[in-house]
């Protein structure tokens, strides 16, 4: 447990943390860029002018480089490989076939035939046809014999192959590149044939023979084992082309000379001067060299440094419960980084729409609120939309906007009370973002059709970040085991199963409870405390009472009570017994921590009174230890815990008195709060004498409220004795 809490508050690990934080982030920088800071076309150079200190050239526009690529990407023809020789050694390999194929017929009709010379096809239909033909043909002097009809097919053959078969035809061109050796030639991608059009060309030509049914299918299937393109597409030479094409696109549009003025004080930022800065801010960090590299590497380090130090400062100042957390402040350092690598990532893209309005800074900003409160949310919101607007080249209005709208998002959920609470943030949003949209557009004489871009693009922000929030909330809280108002809120309704056990079971207890979170709510508002954590404190500060009700006097229903039969020593176990019941109770029912811490600390180290007196007259008191007869605390940490201990002994005393009056009830209260800061039971937690009179104050309005003096009922005495009623009188 101690190495928990050693791990919990190291600084060592608060520095590794820290540490870790800005160097992720300054490695997200622009690399080899000089920052400074950036300008936006329409905007005042309000510096100096800006001479050139060295000659460097200008970079083309972004939009207008993409361009030129993807044109001179266009312009490249599909290159196809053809072999100038590959026709002449197709037609001669069908005369070869056809001498090899007449002779292995007549081979197989002298004699029983040699298997091992016949090819593929000799197993085809087709074979056995011209087989048949030829055993006619040398029956009967026929006018036509196999050769004539295995050249009427070898005509039709070079006639298909007389332009070329092309093996994949383009889909996007007109024309081809037909390279020869190394040779290109521009031909029509129509002059060429596919391999469908060829087969059918072949079809159509030996239906024009006239030959039987079974003879044409026998020559179709033939000329088919001829059909193969000899224009080859090749992907490889065409990307070569391209590559090459691209590579012929310059990146500049010009130069600027040494001493040559980039742009004078108080001139507008037209496009052209926006890209003679940008590639004047390139050049320079081109030039810096190793060792400028490192030095420009300590500024970012310093720069992110001394903003998350302003963080850290006001976090240790006026948040010392965070700042002692080392796992809240991870979970405060994993969403600051998070939403920096969006931003490197978005910074990466470079298309022309303003993809920086999809940083959900507003998502983080609310988180944070939520989690922790609305101060902490707002002072993030600021140091967090200063480190994008850094990472973006010191974008001041990106930074601005952010924190306009991230500020609006924190106000939404300072106070909230349910979850769908955070989807009305949306409008909080959209209406920062607009609001800094126009204004800065207006500025700068932006178009209209640029600022409804931007209008889209925020309101997807806008959309968006209520969802991100709520789906992230979640996991923070479930993983880092984070208590929100919103947790709170959930186990403050009755219907949750422990508190249902707590009615069922000590109605006494429940009732006490519910009294008491009345009591702690109204202080700790008085106070600048959590009233929601201490009322929730108070329902569950006795849930081990659950396991024995009837140990405890609130329960008994009758005038029977348990303790009368038992040992001072007995009575102390079985009632300290509910503090260590009461935690296992609540883990089980998965109560956060900070709900459990108050189960023990509402009673602190206190003495069991009643059975410490009730032992010095047993024993005498010489030989009683008072420590024997303490709870095991701890003692109260917080103002919340403080608020409940004290409200605990003060309903229960007030309970017990019989005709209570404003005097009796002060008198009691005061006696009570006395007794336990007498006790040192308040030393551990922040709470002032000053808050002390408060709660006071606050706890003597509502007792006396809910004991006030009533009138009697007419008739009440023999109606609290369960008489009869009389008849009156005739």
């Amino acid at each position: 447990m101690k190495k928990e809490e050693h791990k919990k508050s190291s600084l060592r690990l608060k520095f590794l943390i820290g540490l870790s934080a800005v160097v992720l982030i300054v490695f997200m920088f622009p690399k080899g860029e000089s920052i400074e800071s950036e300008v936006t076309v329409g905007s005042i150079w309000i510096h100096d002018d800006l001479i050139a200190q060295f000659s460097f050239p200008i970079f083309k526009d972004q939009k207008t480089y993409q361009a030129e690529l993807k044109a001179a990407s266009s312009s490249v023809y599909p290159v196809y490989l053809k072999n100038p020789e590959t026709i002449d050694a197709i037609l001669d390999t069908i005369k070869n076939y056809d001498a090899f194929l007449i002779g292995i017929i007549d081979s197989t009709l002298s004699t029983s035939g040699n298997e091992n010379l016949n090819p593929t096809f000799l197993s085809t239909p087709s074979y056995n046809t011209f087989q048949n033909l030829r055993r006619q043909e040398r029956n009967m002097l026929q006018r036509r014999n196999l050769k004539d009809i295995l050249n009427s097919i070898n005509s039709i053959l070079a006639e298909v192959y007389k332009n070329g078969v092309i093996n994949q035809p383009p889909t996007d061109k007109d024309s081809i590149a037909v390279r020869t050796g190394n040779i290109d030639r521009i031909e029509a991608a129509a002059k060429f044939i596919d391999v469908k059009t060829a087969e059918r060309i072949v079809r159509n030509g030996i239906e024009q023979l006239k030959y039987s049914e079974d003879l044409k299918n026998a020559q179709e299937e033939y000329a088919s084992h001829f059909i193969n393109p000899n224009i080859i597409y090749s992907q490889e030479a065409t990307q070569e082309e391209i590559d090459q094409a691209k590579s012929n696109v310059s990146k500049y549009v010009g130069i600027v000379n040494e001493n040559e003025r980039i742009i004078a004080k108080h001139d507008r930022v037209t496009r052209e001067a926006k890209l003679k800065i940008d590639s004047y801010r390139a050049a320079k960090g081109e030039k810096i060299g190793e060792s400028g590299f490192w030095l420009q590497f300590v500024g970012k380090f310093f720069h992110i440094s001394l903003l998350l130090a302003l963080l850290t400062i006001y976090l240790f100042l006026f948040r010392k419960k965070i700042f002692f957390d080392n796992q809240k402040l991870l979970l405060i350092t994993i969403i600051l980084v998070f939403v920096c690598f969006v931003t490197f990532l978005i910074s990466q893209i470079t298309v022309d729409v303003p993809l920086q309005f999809l940083i959900f800074i507003p998502a983080a900003t609310m988180l944070l609120t939520i989690i922790f409160d609305s101060r902490v949310g707002f002072y993030t919101t600021v140091i967090i939309s200063l480190i994008a607007g850094a990472l973006r080249g010191n974008d001041y209005t990106f930074a601005v906007m952010n924190i306009f709208a991230g500020a609006l998002a924190v106000y939404t959920v300072r106070d909230i009370k349910n979850r769908s609470q955070i989807f009305r943030s949306f409008l909080f949003i959209l209406l920062g973002y607009l609001v800094a949209v126009f204004a800065f557009g207006l500025e700068r004489f932006a178009p209209f059709e640029s600022l409804m871009i931007e209008t889209a693009f925020a309101s997807t922000n806008a959309l968006i970040s209520p969802v991100l929030t709520y789906g992230l909330l979640i996991f923070f809280e479930r993983f880092f085991r984070i208590t929100t108002d919103l947790t709170l809120l959930e186990l403050s309704n009755f219907d949750r199963p422990l508190l249902k056990e707590l009615a069922r079971k000590a109605p006494g207890t429940f009732n006490h409870s519910m009294t008491m979170g009345t009591l702690a709510e109204t202080a700790a508002e008085k106070i600048g405390a959590n009233p929601l954590l201490a009322r929730v404190g108070a329902y569950y500060h006795d849930v081990g009472k659950i396991i024995t009700p009837q140990n405890f006097v609130e329960n008994q229903l009758n005038n029977q009570n348990v303790h009368e039969n038992l040992t001072p020593e007995e009575s102390v176990e079985l009632i300290s017994r509910h503090v260590k019941e009461g935690i296992e109770l609540a883990r089980e029912y998965n109560v956060p921590q900070e709900v459990i811490d108050f189960i023990p600390m509402h009673h602190g180290t206190m003495v069991i009174s009643f059975f410490f007196e009730k032992a010095k007259k047993l024993y005498g008191e010489e030989k009683v230890i008072i420590d024997d007869y303490r709870y095991p605390g701890p003692k109260p940490n917080t103002k919340e815990t403080a608020i409940i201990m004290l409200a605990d002994g003060s309903e229960s005393a007030v309970r017990s008195i019989e005709d209570p009056d404003p005097v009796k009830v002060e008198n009691l209260i005061d006696k009570i709060i006395k007794g336990r800061i007498n006790d040192g039971q308040l030393d551990n937690s922040p709470i002032t004498f000053s808050d002390i009179d408060k709660i006071k104050e606050a706890f003597i309005s509502i007792l006396l409220g809910q004991h006030h003096r009533r009138i009697r009922y007419p008739k009440q005495e023999e109606m609290e004795k369960g008489e009869p009623e009389k008849k009156e009188e005739q």
